[in-house]
């Protein structure tokens, strides 16, 4: 066959199987490009999950007439005119082949009318031909797009396409997606005539400082996305650092997932999926998951356009950033200390004294106590019709309001101090966010009023957590100790491991690493950190090196000391059935109200867990 140009209609067919492959592509593409063109409400409409029809209005700025023909060929478009522009994107489309490959593989009719313009203008694109037909039309201000038989030219894709209910489901998750990063739109869905949402604009504008509003705001379109258990454990959080903002919803670690499903990260409104940002967030929640549990979040970085390349991929869901290991500690550093806040509160002006780590740990006996309700967790009891809700809440309470409280709490009676100092469920300045012990059951768990309510603590797994962050504070107070190995050991890597190792040799003698360049692919370790001397060696600076290339960073040696720091923390912590006193139980309470991370011990099992009065009196038909 001879060498010959194919059709432009031929040609678009071809591309739009890089931009197209089920309906949920089509809506995504659309939905940009009315966000792009400043709507602030877009209504979608489909037919046979997509299949049949795809229809979606918005209340934009609209095309020109004399561009809508325009706008159906490839590369067209308003967003980019150089490659300085390319360099620099604020928008979410900018390639100008969405309309032209959805035209290749449907039948498309596009109306549009700016404003002030008589009349609209419908255009109607026939993929066989590759010909437009045009008509004028009433049409408000804005555009619609209407899709119409998906891939009825291409019958080898159609064949690939799923059951109606499957390619709705896709379409709504894309709807979702796009929902969260656009909040001062409104958004509405209707399947077969049926609506299956509509969400209002959130907010008014697009600026960061408006977007803060959406802590109290974006509950409602968050909970349609993520259900009402995500909103109940989740903490909104705000950081900035030079031109980088971070802020969004972070679940607590009690409500962690068996799968990575409940990730969404957006950057400049769009959501991402980066190598370099997951990390960052797995790092962050390392010390607070239960095993391989996934963390949940709802998380934006607001950050300059032109640090960040958005033309990688032709689905545009992973970006370059031109400073990934700047990225990667702002993001990890951010919401590591978000997560502290979550679950420790009351922190440094708290003047207490700490609970007495080897008072109890001397007295521990073998066993360890079972792990409280995870937060949101729900139990009916036996033969009832309603539900008892425990929670896991925030301690984030001022902490001049029980300074004088602390100051003497140690030193009180071993009788109860909520009776010698006469607090009472009125005077709530009295209590402090744990509130007083009453008593300790069976030998685990400490049971304590607070201002709301009723406080269970886990003894052993809350001790477990602050003698794991003292050690680790003890620890970061003094250099990493090397081992210098009697043998040094020869390891074989990849040239580019061994110049990364040559590159981030003083790095790696920082983190007690010594590390010699023995040839083009040779290493030879001299020395190990003093804590690892018993860990392999070779693993180690394997897993080191693997993530300098990977991330320009490595945090293995630190995860690897931390292990063993959780370790002795677990040894260490009092046991269960130790009797504890009550200014024991109180100093542990105060102690957990200062510590970070307290919320779970470090294996990411919850701590304590409250009851309010109205859970109690709701359990107890109290009032009915």
């Amino acid at each position: 066959m001879p060498i010959q140009q194919l059709p432009d209609h031929l040609i678009n067919q071809i591309a739009a199987g890089e931009v197209i492959d089920r309906p949920s592509s089509i809506v995504k593409e659309l939905l940009e490009n009315s966000i792009d063109a400043g709507a602030t409400q877009i209504d979608i409409e489909l037919e046979n999950g997509g299949v049949r029809l795809i229809k979606i209005r918005d209340n934009g700025s609209g095309i020109v007439s004399g561009e809508m023909r325009l706008a159906l060929n490839r590369h067209a478009t308003s967003k980019i005119a150089s490659l300085d522009d390319l360099t620099e994107v604020r928008t979410m489309g900018f390639r100008g082949e969405a309309l032209s490959s959805i035209a290749a593989v449907s039948r498309l009719t596009l109306t549009s009318c700016t404003e002030g313009a008589e009349h609209g203008l419908e255009v109607h694109y026939d993929s066989t031909t590759g010909k437009t037909t045009d008509k004028p039309a009433s049409h408000q201000r804005g555009t619609t797009v209407k899709v119409a038989d998906l891939f009825f030219n291409v019958p080898a894709r159609r064949k690939f396409l799923r059951t109606d209910k499957t390619e709705l489901n896709h379409i709504e998750n894309a709807v979702k997606r796009i929902a969260m990063g656009a909040w001062h739109v409104g958004f509405t869905l209707v399947h077969n005539q049926k609506q299956i949402l509509r969400w209002p604009a959130v907010v008014e504008g697009e600026s960061v400082d408006k977007i803060q509003g959406l802590e109290h705001q974006g509950a409602e379109r968050l909970q349609g996305v993520l259900g009402k258990e995500f909103i109940q454990n989740a903490l909104y959080f705000y950081r900035e650092s030079d031109d980088l903002c971070l802020h969004g919803w972070l679940a607590q670690p009690t409500f962690s997932r068996s799968q990575a499903d409940m990730q969404y990260f957006y950057v400049n409104q769009r959501m991402i999926k980066d190598k370099t940002i997951s990390h960052a967030m797995k790092q962050a929640y390392s010390d607070l998951l239960y095993h391989s549990r996934q963390p949940a979040y709802v998380v934006y970085l607001d950050m300059n356009p032109r640090d960040v390349d958005v033309n990688v991929h032709p689905g545009k869901l992973e970006v370059r950033f031109r400073d990934s290991r700047r990225l990667h500690g702002f993001v990890g550093a951010s919401v590591k200390e978000a997560l502290a806040t979550v679950t420790s509160g009351a922190t440094a002006a708290a003047t207490a004294h700490d609970f007495d780590s080897t008072q109890l740990g001397a007295a521990s006996t073998s066993g360890t106590s079972s792990a409280g309700l995870a937060s949101g967790a729900q139990r009916t009891p036996s033969g009832s019709g309603y539900t008892q809700f425990p929670q896991q809440g925030n301690m984030a309470l001022p902490v001049k309001e029980h300074g004088e409280i602390y100051r003497d709490l140690v030193s009180s009676t071993e009788s109860n101090p909520i009776t010698a100092k006469g607090a009472n469920a009125d005077n709530t300045d009295e209590f402090p966010p744990l509130g007083f012990a009453v008593a300790h059951l069976h030998g685990a768990f400490i049971l304590s009023q607070s201002v709301n309510g009723l406080v269970m603590v886990d003894a052993h797994a809350a001790h477990e957590r602050i003698t794991y962050e003292r050690l680790k504070d003890q620890y970061e107070e003094g250099a990493i100790r090397s081992q210098p190995l009697l043998l040094p050991l020869t390891v074989h890597v990849s040239e580019q491991e061994a110049i990364m190792a040559e590159k981030h040799a003083s790095m790696l003698n920082s983190i007690g690493l010594q590390v010699d360049n023995r040839g083009p692919t040779q290493l030879l370790i001299r020395a190990i950190p003093v804590e690892l001397q018993n860990a392999d060696a070779e693993q180690l600076l394997r897993d080191v090196l693997s993530d300098l290339v990977e991330h320009g960073a490595s945090e293995r040696v630190r995860e690897e000391i931390n292990k063993l720091l959780s370790l002795m923390a677990c040894h260490g912590s009092v046991r269960a059935n130790r009797k504890l006193t009550v200014t024991e139980m109180n100093a542990l309470l105060r102690s957990m109200e200062r510590t970070p991370n307290s919320g779970q011990c470090n294996h990411g099992r919850p701590t304590w867990i409250e009851f309010s009065v109205k859970q109690l009196d709701d359990f107890f038909l109290r009032g009915r």
